[in-house]
């Protein structure tokens, strides 16, 4: 064999394996730090009120101010991205939630709490998925699709891995112990392995096809339709799917379930996630982003009609699986979406603000949803309008120029 022939094949076998190393690093520090900035709070909430004797609207204003926060902070978090600080912007925001993580759990009066929740979520903001996303999109541009997805994949168990684990440290040890733990968490474990997998922060050329041809400025990615259609969309999506959680419960006890029934209902709804992303992972890859689109915008609003008109648990348990797959979908659809349609170049920046519009919906669909279950009078007619705001996103969707020709 040729030395050449030998030398390149050396040469792409160590990039796979770069490849592989970074995405599963990355991964791991996903998990890691959606369980302690995102998931870990709901676990401090009933400690917290009975150590302090605080209302619980207190507690959770100081999580609504994270997620503003996050919101607001996206669009300079992509930008630094852009200009090639991706290193210093996910270990930064990990050694920043150790900080914020550090000053909840020295909380003494509000102030203080919502202090630390500003860090908390400007840390998250710096961490979790979009500027991964942006990351992967700049190192890796013809294999981010591929990367979106693992990463996506090993991150939907975050879940899972941080309401057991925030249990057992508050059990042990007491609330405030257990943060100081999830601070080193962040500070000793991920941040390192930020700082350590993106030591190279060299990216790849990315390729010229169609719209991705050198990468849309944000300004001429605002004034496409695709970016307004995306927005609608994504918006659409993020209200439904986290304004729904937070009433889940109640939707089911209203149709009569207890409890335990309730429960057995929810508790398949992780599980779809993660299994629709490990069908896509391993099945899906001949499945353009459009065709994955057009499944998630549409799951969405069929769930929403399976859980207002279903009454048996069979068909509750669909609505699960359904509600489930699109919840794990939409997050690697939008993920790849944005450098598909608008180029790599300004990909933070593009991101970040979907990104914005996106978290802006969630953290008002709860309270929206409360106020339009107060003016309809029940919560079926409240989920028939979801399901009717969710075919207006499915339409904008469908309504997309194909991925790699440009937007007119």
């Amino acid at each position: 064999m040729p030395q050449h022939e030998t030398s390149t094949g050396a040469a792409n076998e160590a990039d796979r394996s770069a490849f592989g190393l970074v995405v599963a690093g990355l991964a791991t520090g996903q998990i890691l730090a959606w369980a302690v900035l995102y998931y870990g709070f709901a676990s401090f909430v009933l400690p917290m009120m009975g150590d302090l004797g605080w209302a619980k609207a207190t507690l959770m204003g100081a999580f609504t101010l994270a997620l503003l926060v996050w919101s607001l902070v996206n669009y300079a978090v992509g930008a630094a991205i852009d200009r090639g600080h991706g290193r210093a912007v996910l270990t930064g925001g990990a050694l920043l939630g150790a900080l914020g993580c550090a000053g909840w759990a020295m909380a003494q009066a509000p102030w203080m709490l919502y202090a630390a929740m500003i860090l908390v979520g400007t840390a998250a903001a710096m961490t979790l998925y979009d500027p991964a996303f942006a990351v992967l999109a700049k190192r890796y541009p013809t294999r981010y699709r591929e990367a979106i997805t693992w990463l996506t994949l090993v991150a939907g168990f975050a879940s899972t891995l941080s309401f057991p684990a925030a249990a057992a440290l508050i059990h042990g040890l007491g609330w405030r112990a257990a943060l100081l733990v999830l601070a080193g968490v962040l500070g000793l474990v991920v941040a390192p392995l930020h700082a350590w997998l993106l030591r190279d922060g060299a990216a790849t050329p990315p390729p010229r096809l169609g719209c991705q041809a050198g990468g849309l400025s944000l300004h001429a990615a605002l004034r496409t339709p695709a970016f307004r259609r995306l927005g609608v969309a994504f918006t659409v999506l993020a209200f439904i799917g986290p304004g729904l959680w937070a009433h889940m419960l109640p939707v089911l006890q209203a149709k009569g379930l207890s409890d335990a029934q309730a429960v057995s209902v929810l508790v398949w709804i992780g599980p779809a996630q993660v299994l629709g992303r490990f069908a896509y992972a391993w099945l899906g890859r001949g499945l353009s982003l459009q065709r994955l689109g057009m499944m998630v915008t549409v799951a969405m609003p069929l769930a929403l009609l399976l859980l207002a008109i279903g009454g048996s648990m069979a068909s509750l348990l669909l609505f699960a699986a359904v509600f489930g797959l699109a919840n794990g979908l939409s997050t690697i659809v939008r993920g790849s979406l944005v450098p598909a349609c608008f180029g790599h170049a300004n990909v933070g920046r593009i991101g970040g603000v979907m990104a914005t519009l996106s978290l802006s919906a969630q953290a008002a669909a709860p309270l929206a949803i409360a106020g339009l279950l107060l003016a309809l009078g029940g919560y079926v007619p409240v989920l028939l309008l979801l399901a009717a705001l969710g075919t207006v996103g499915a339409i904008a969707f469908a309504r997309l120029d194909p991925p790699g020709r440009r937007s007119s």
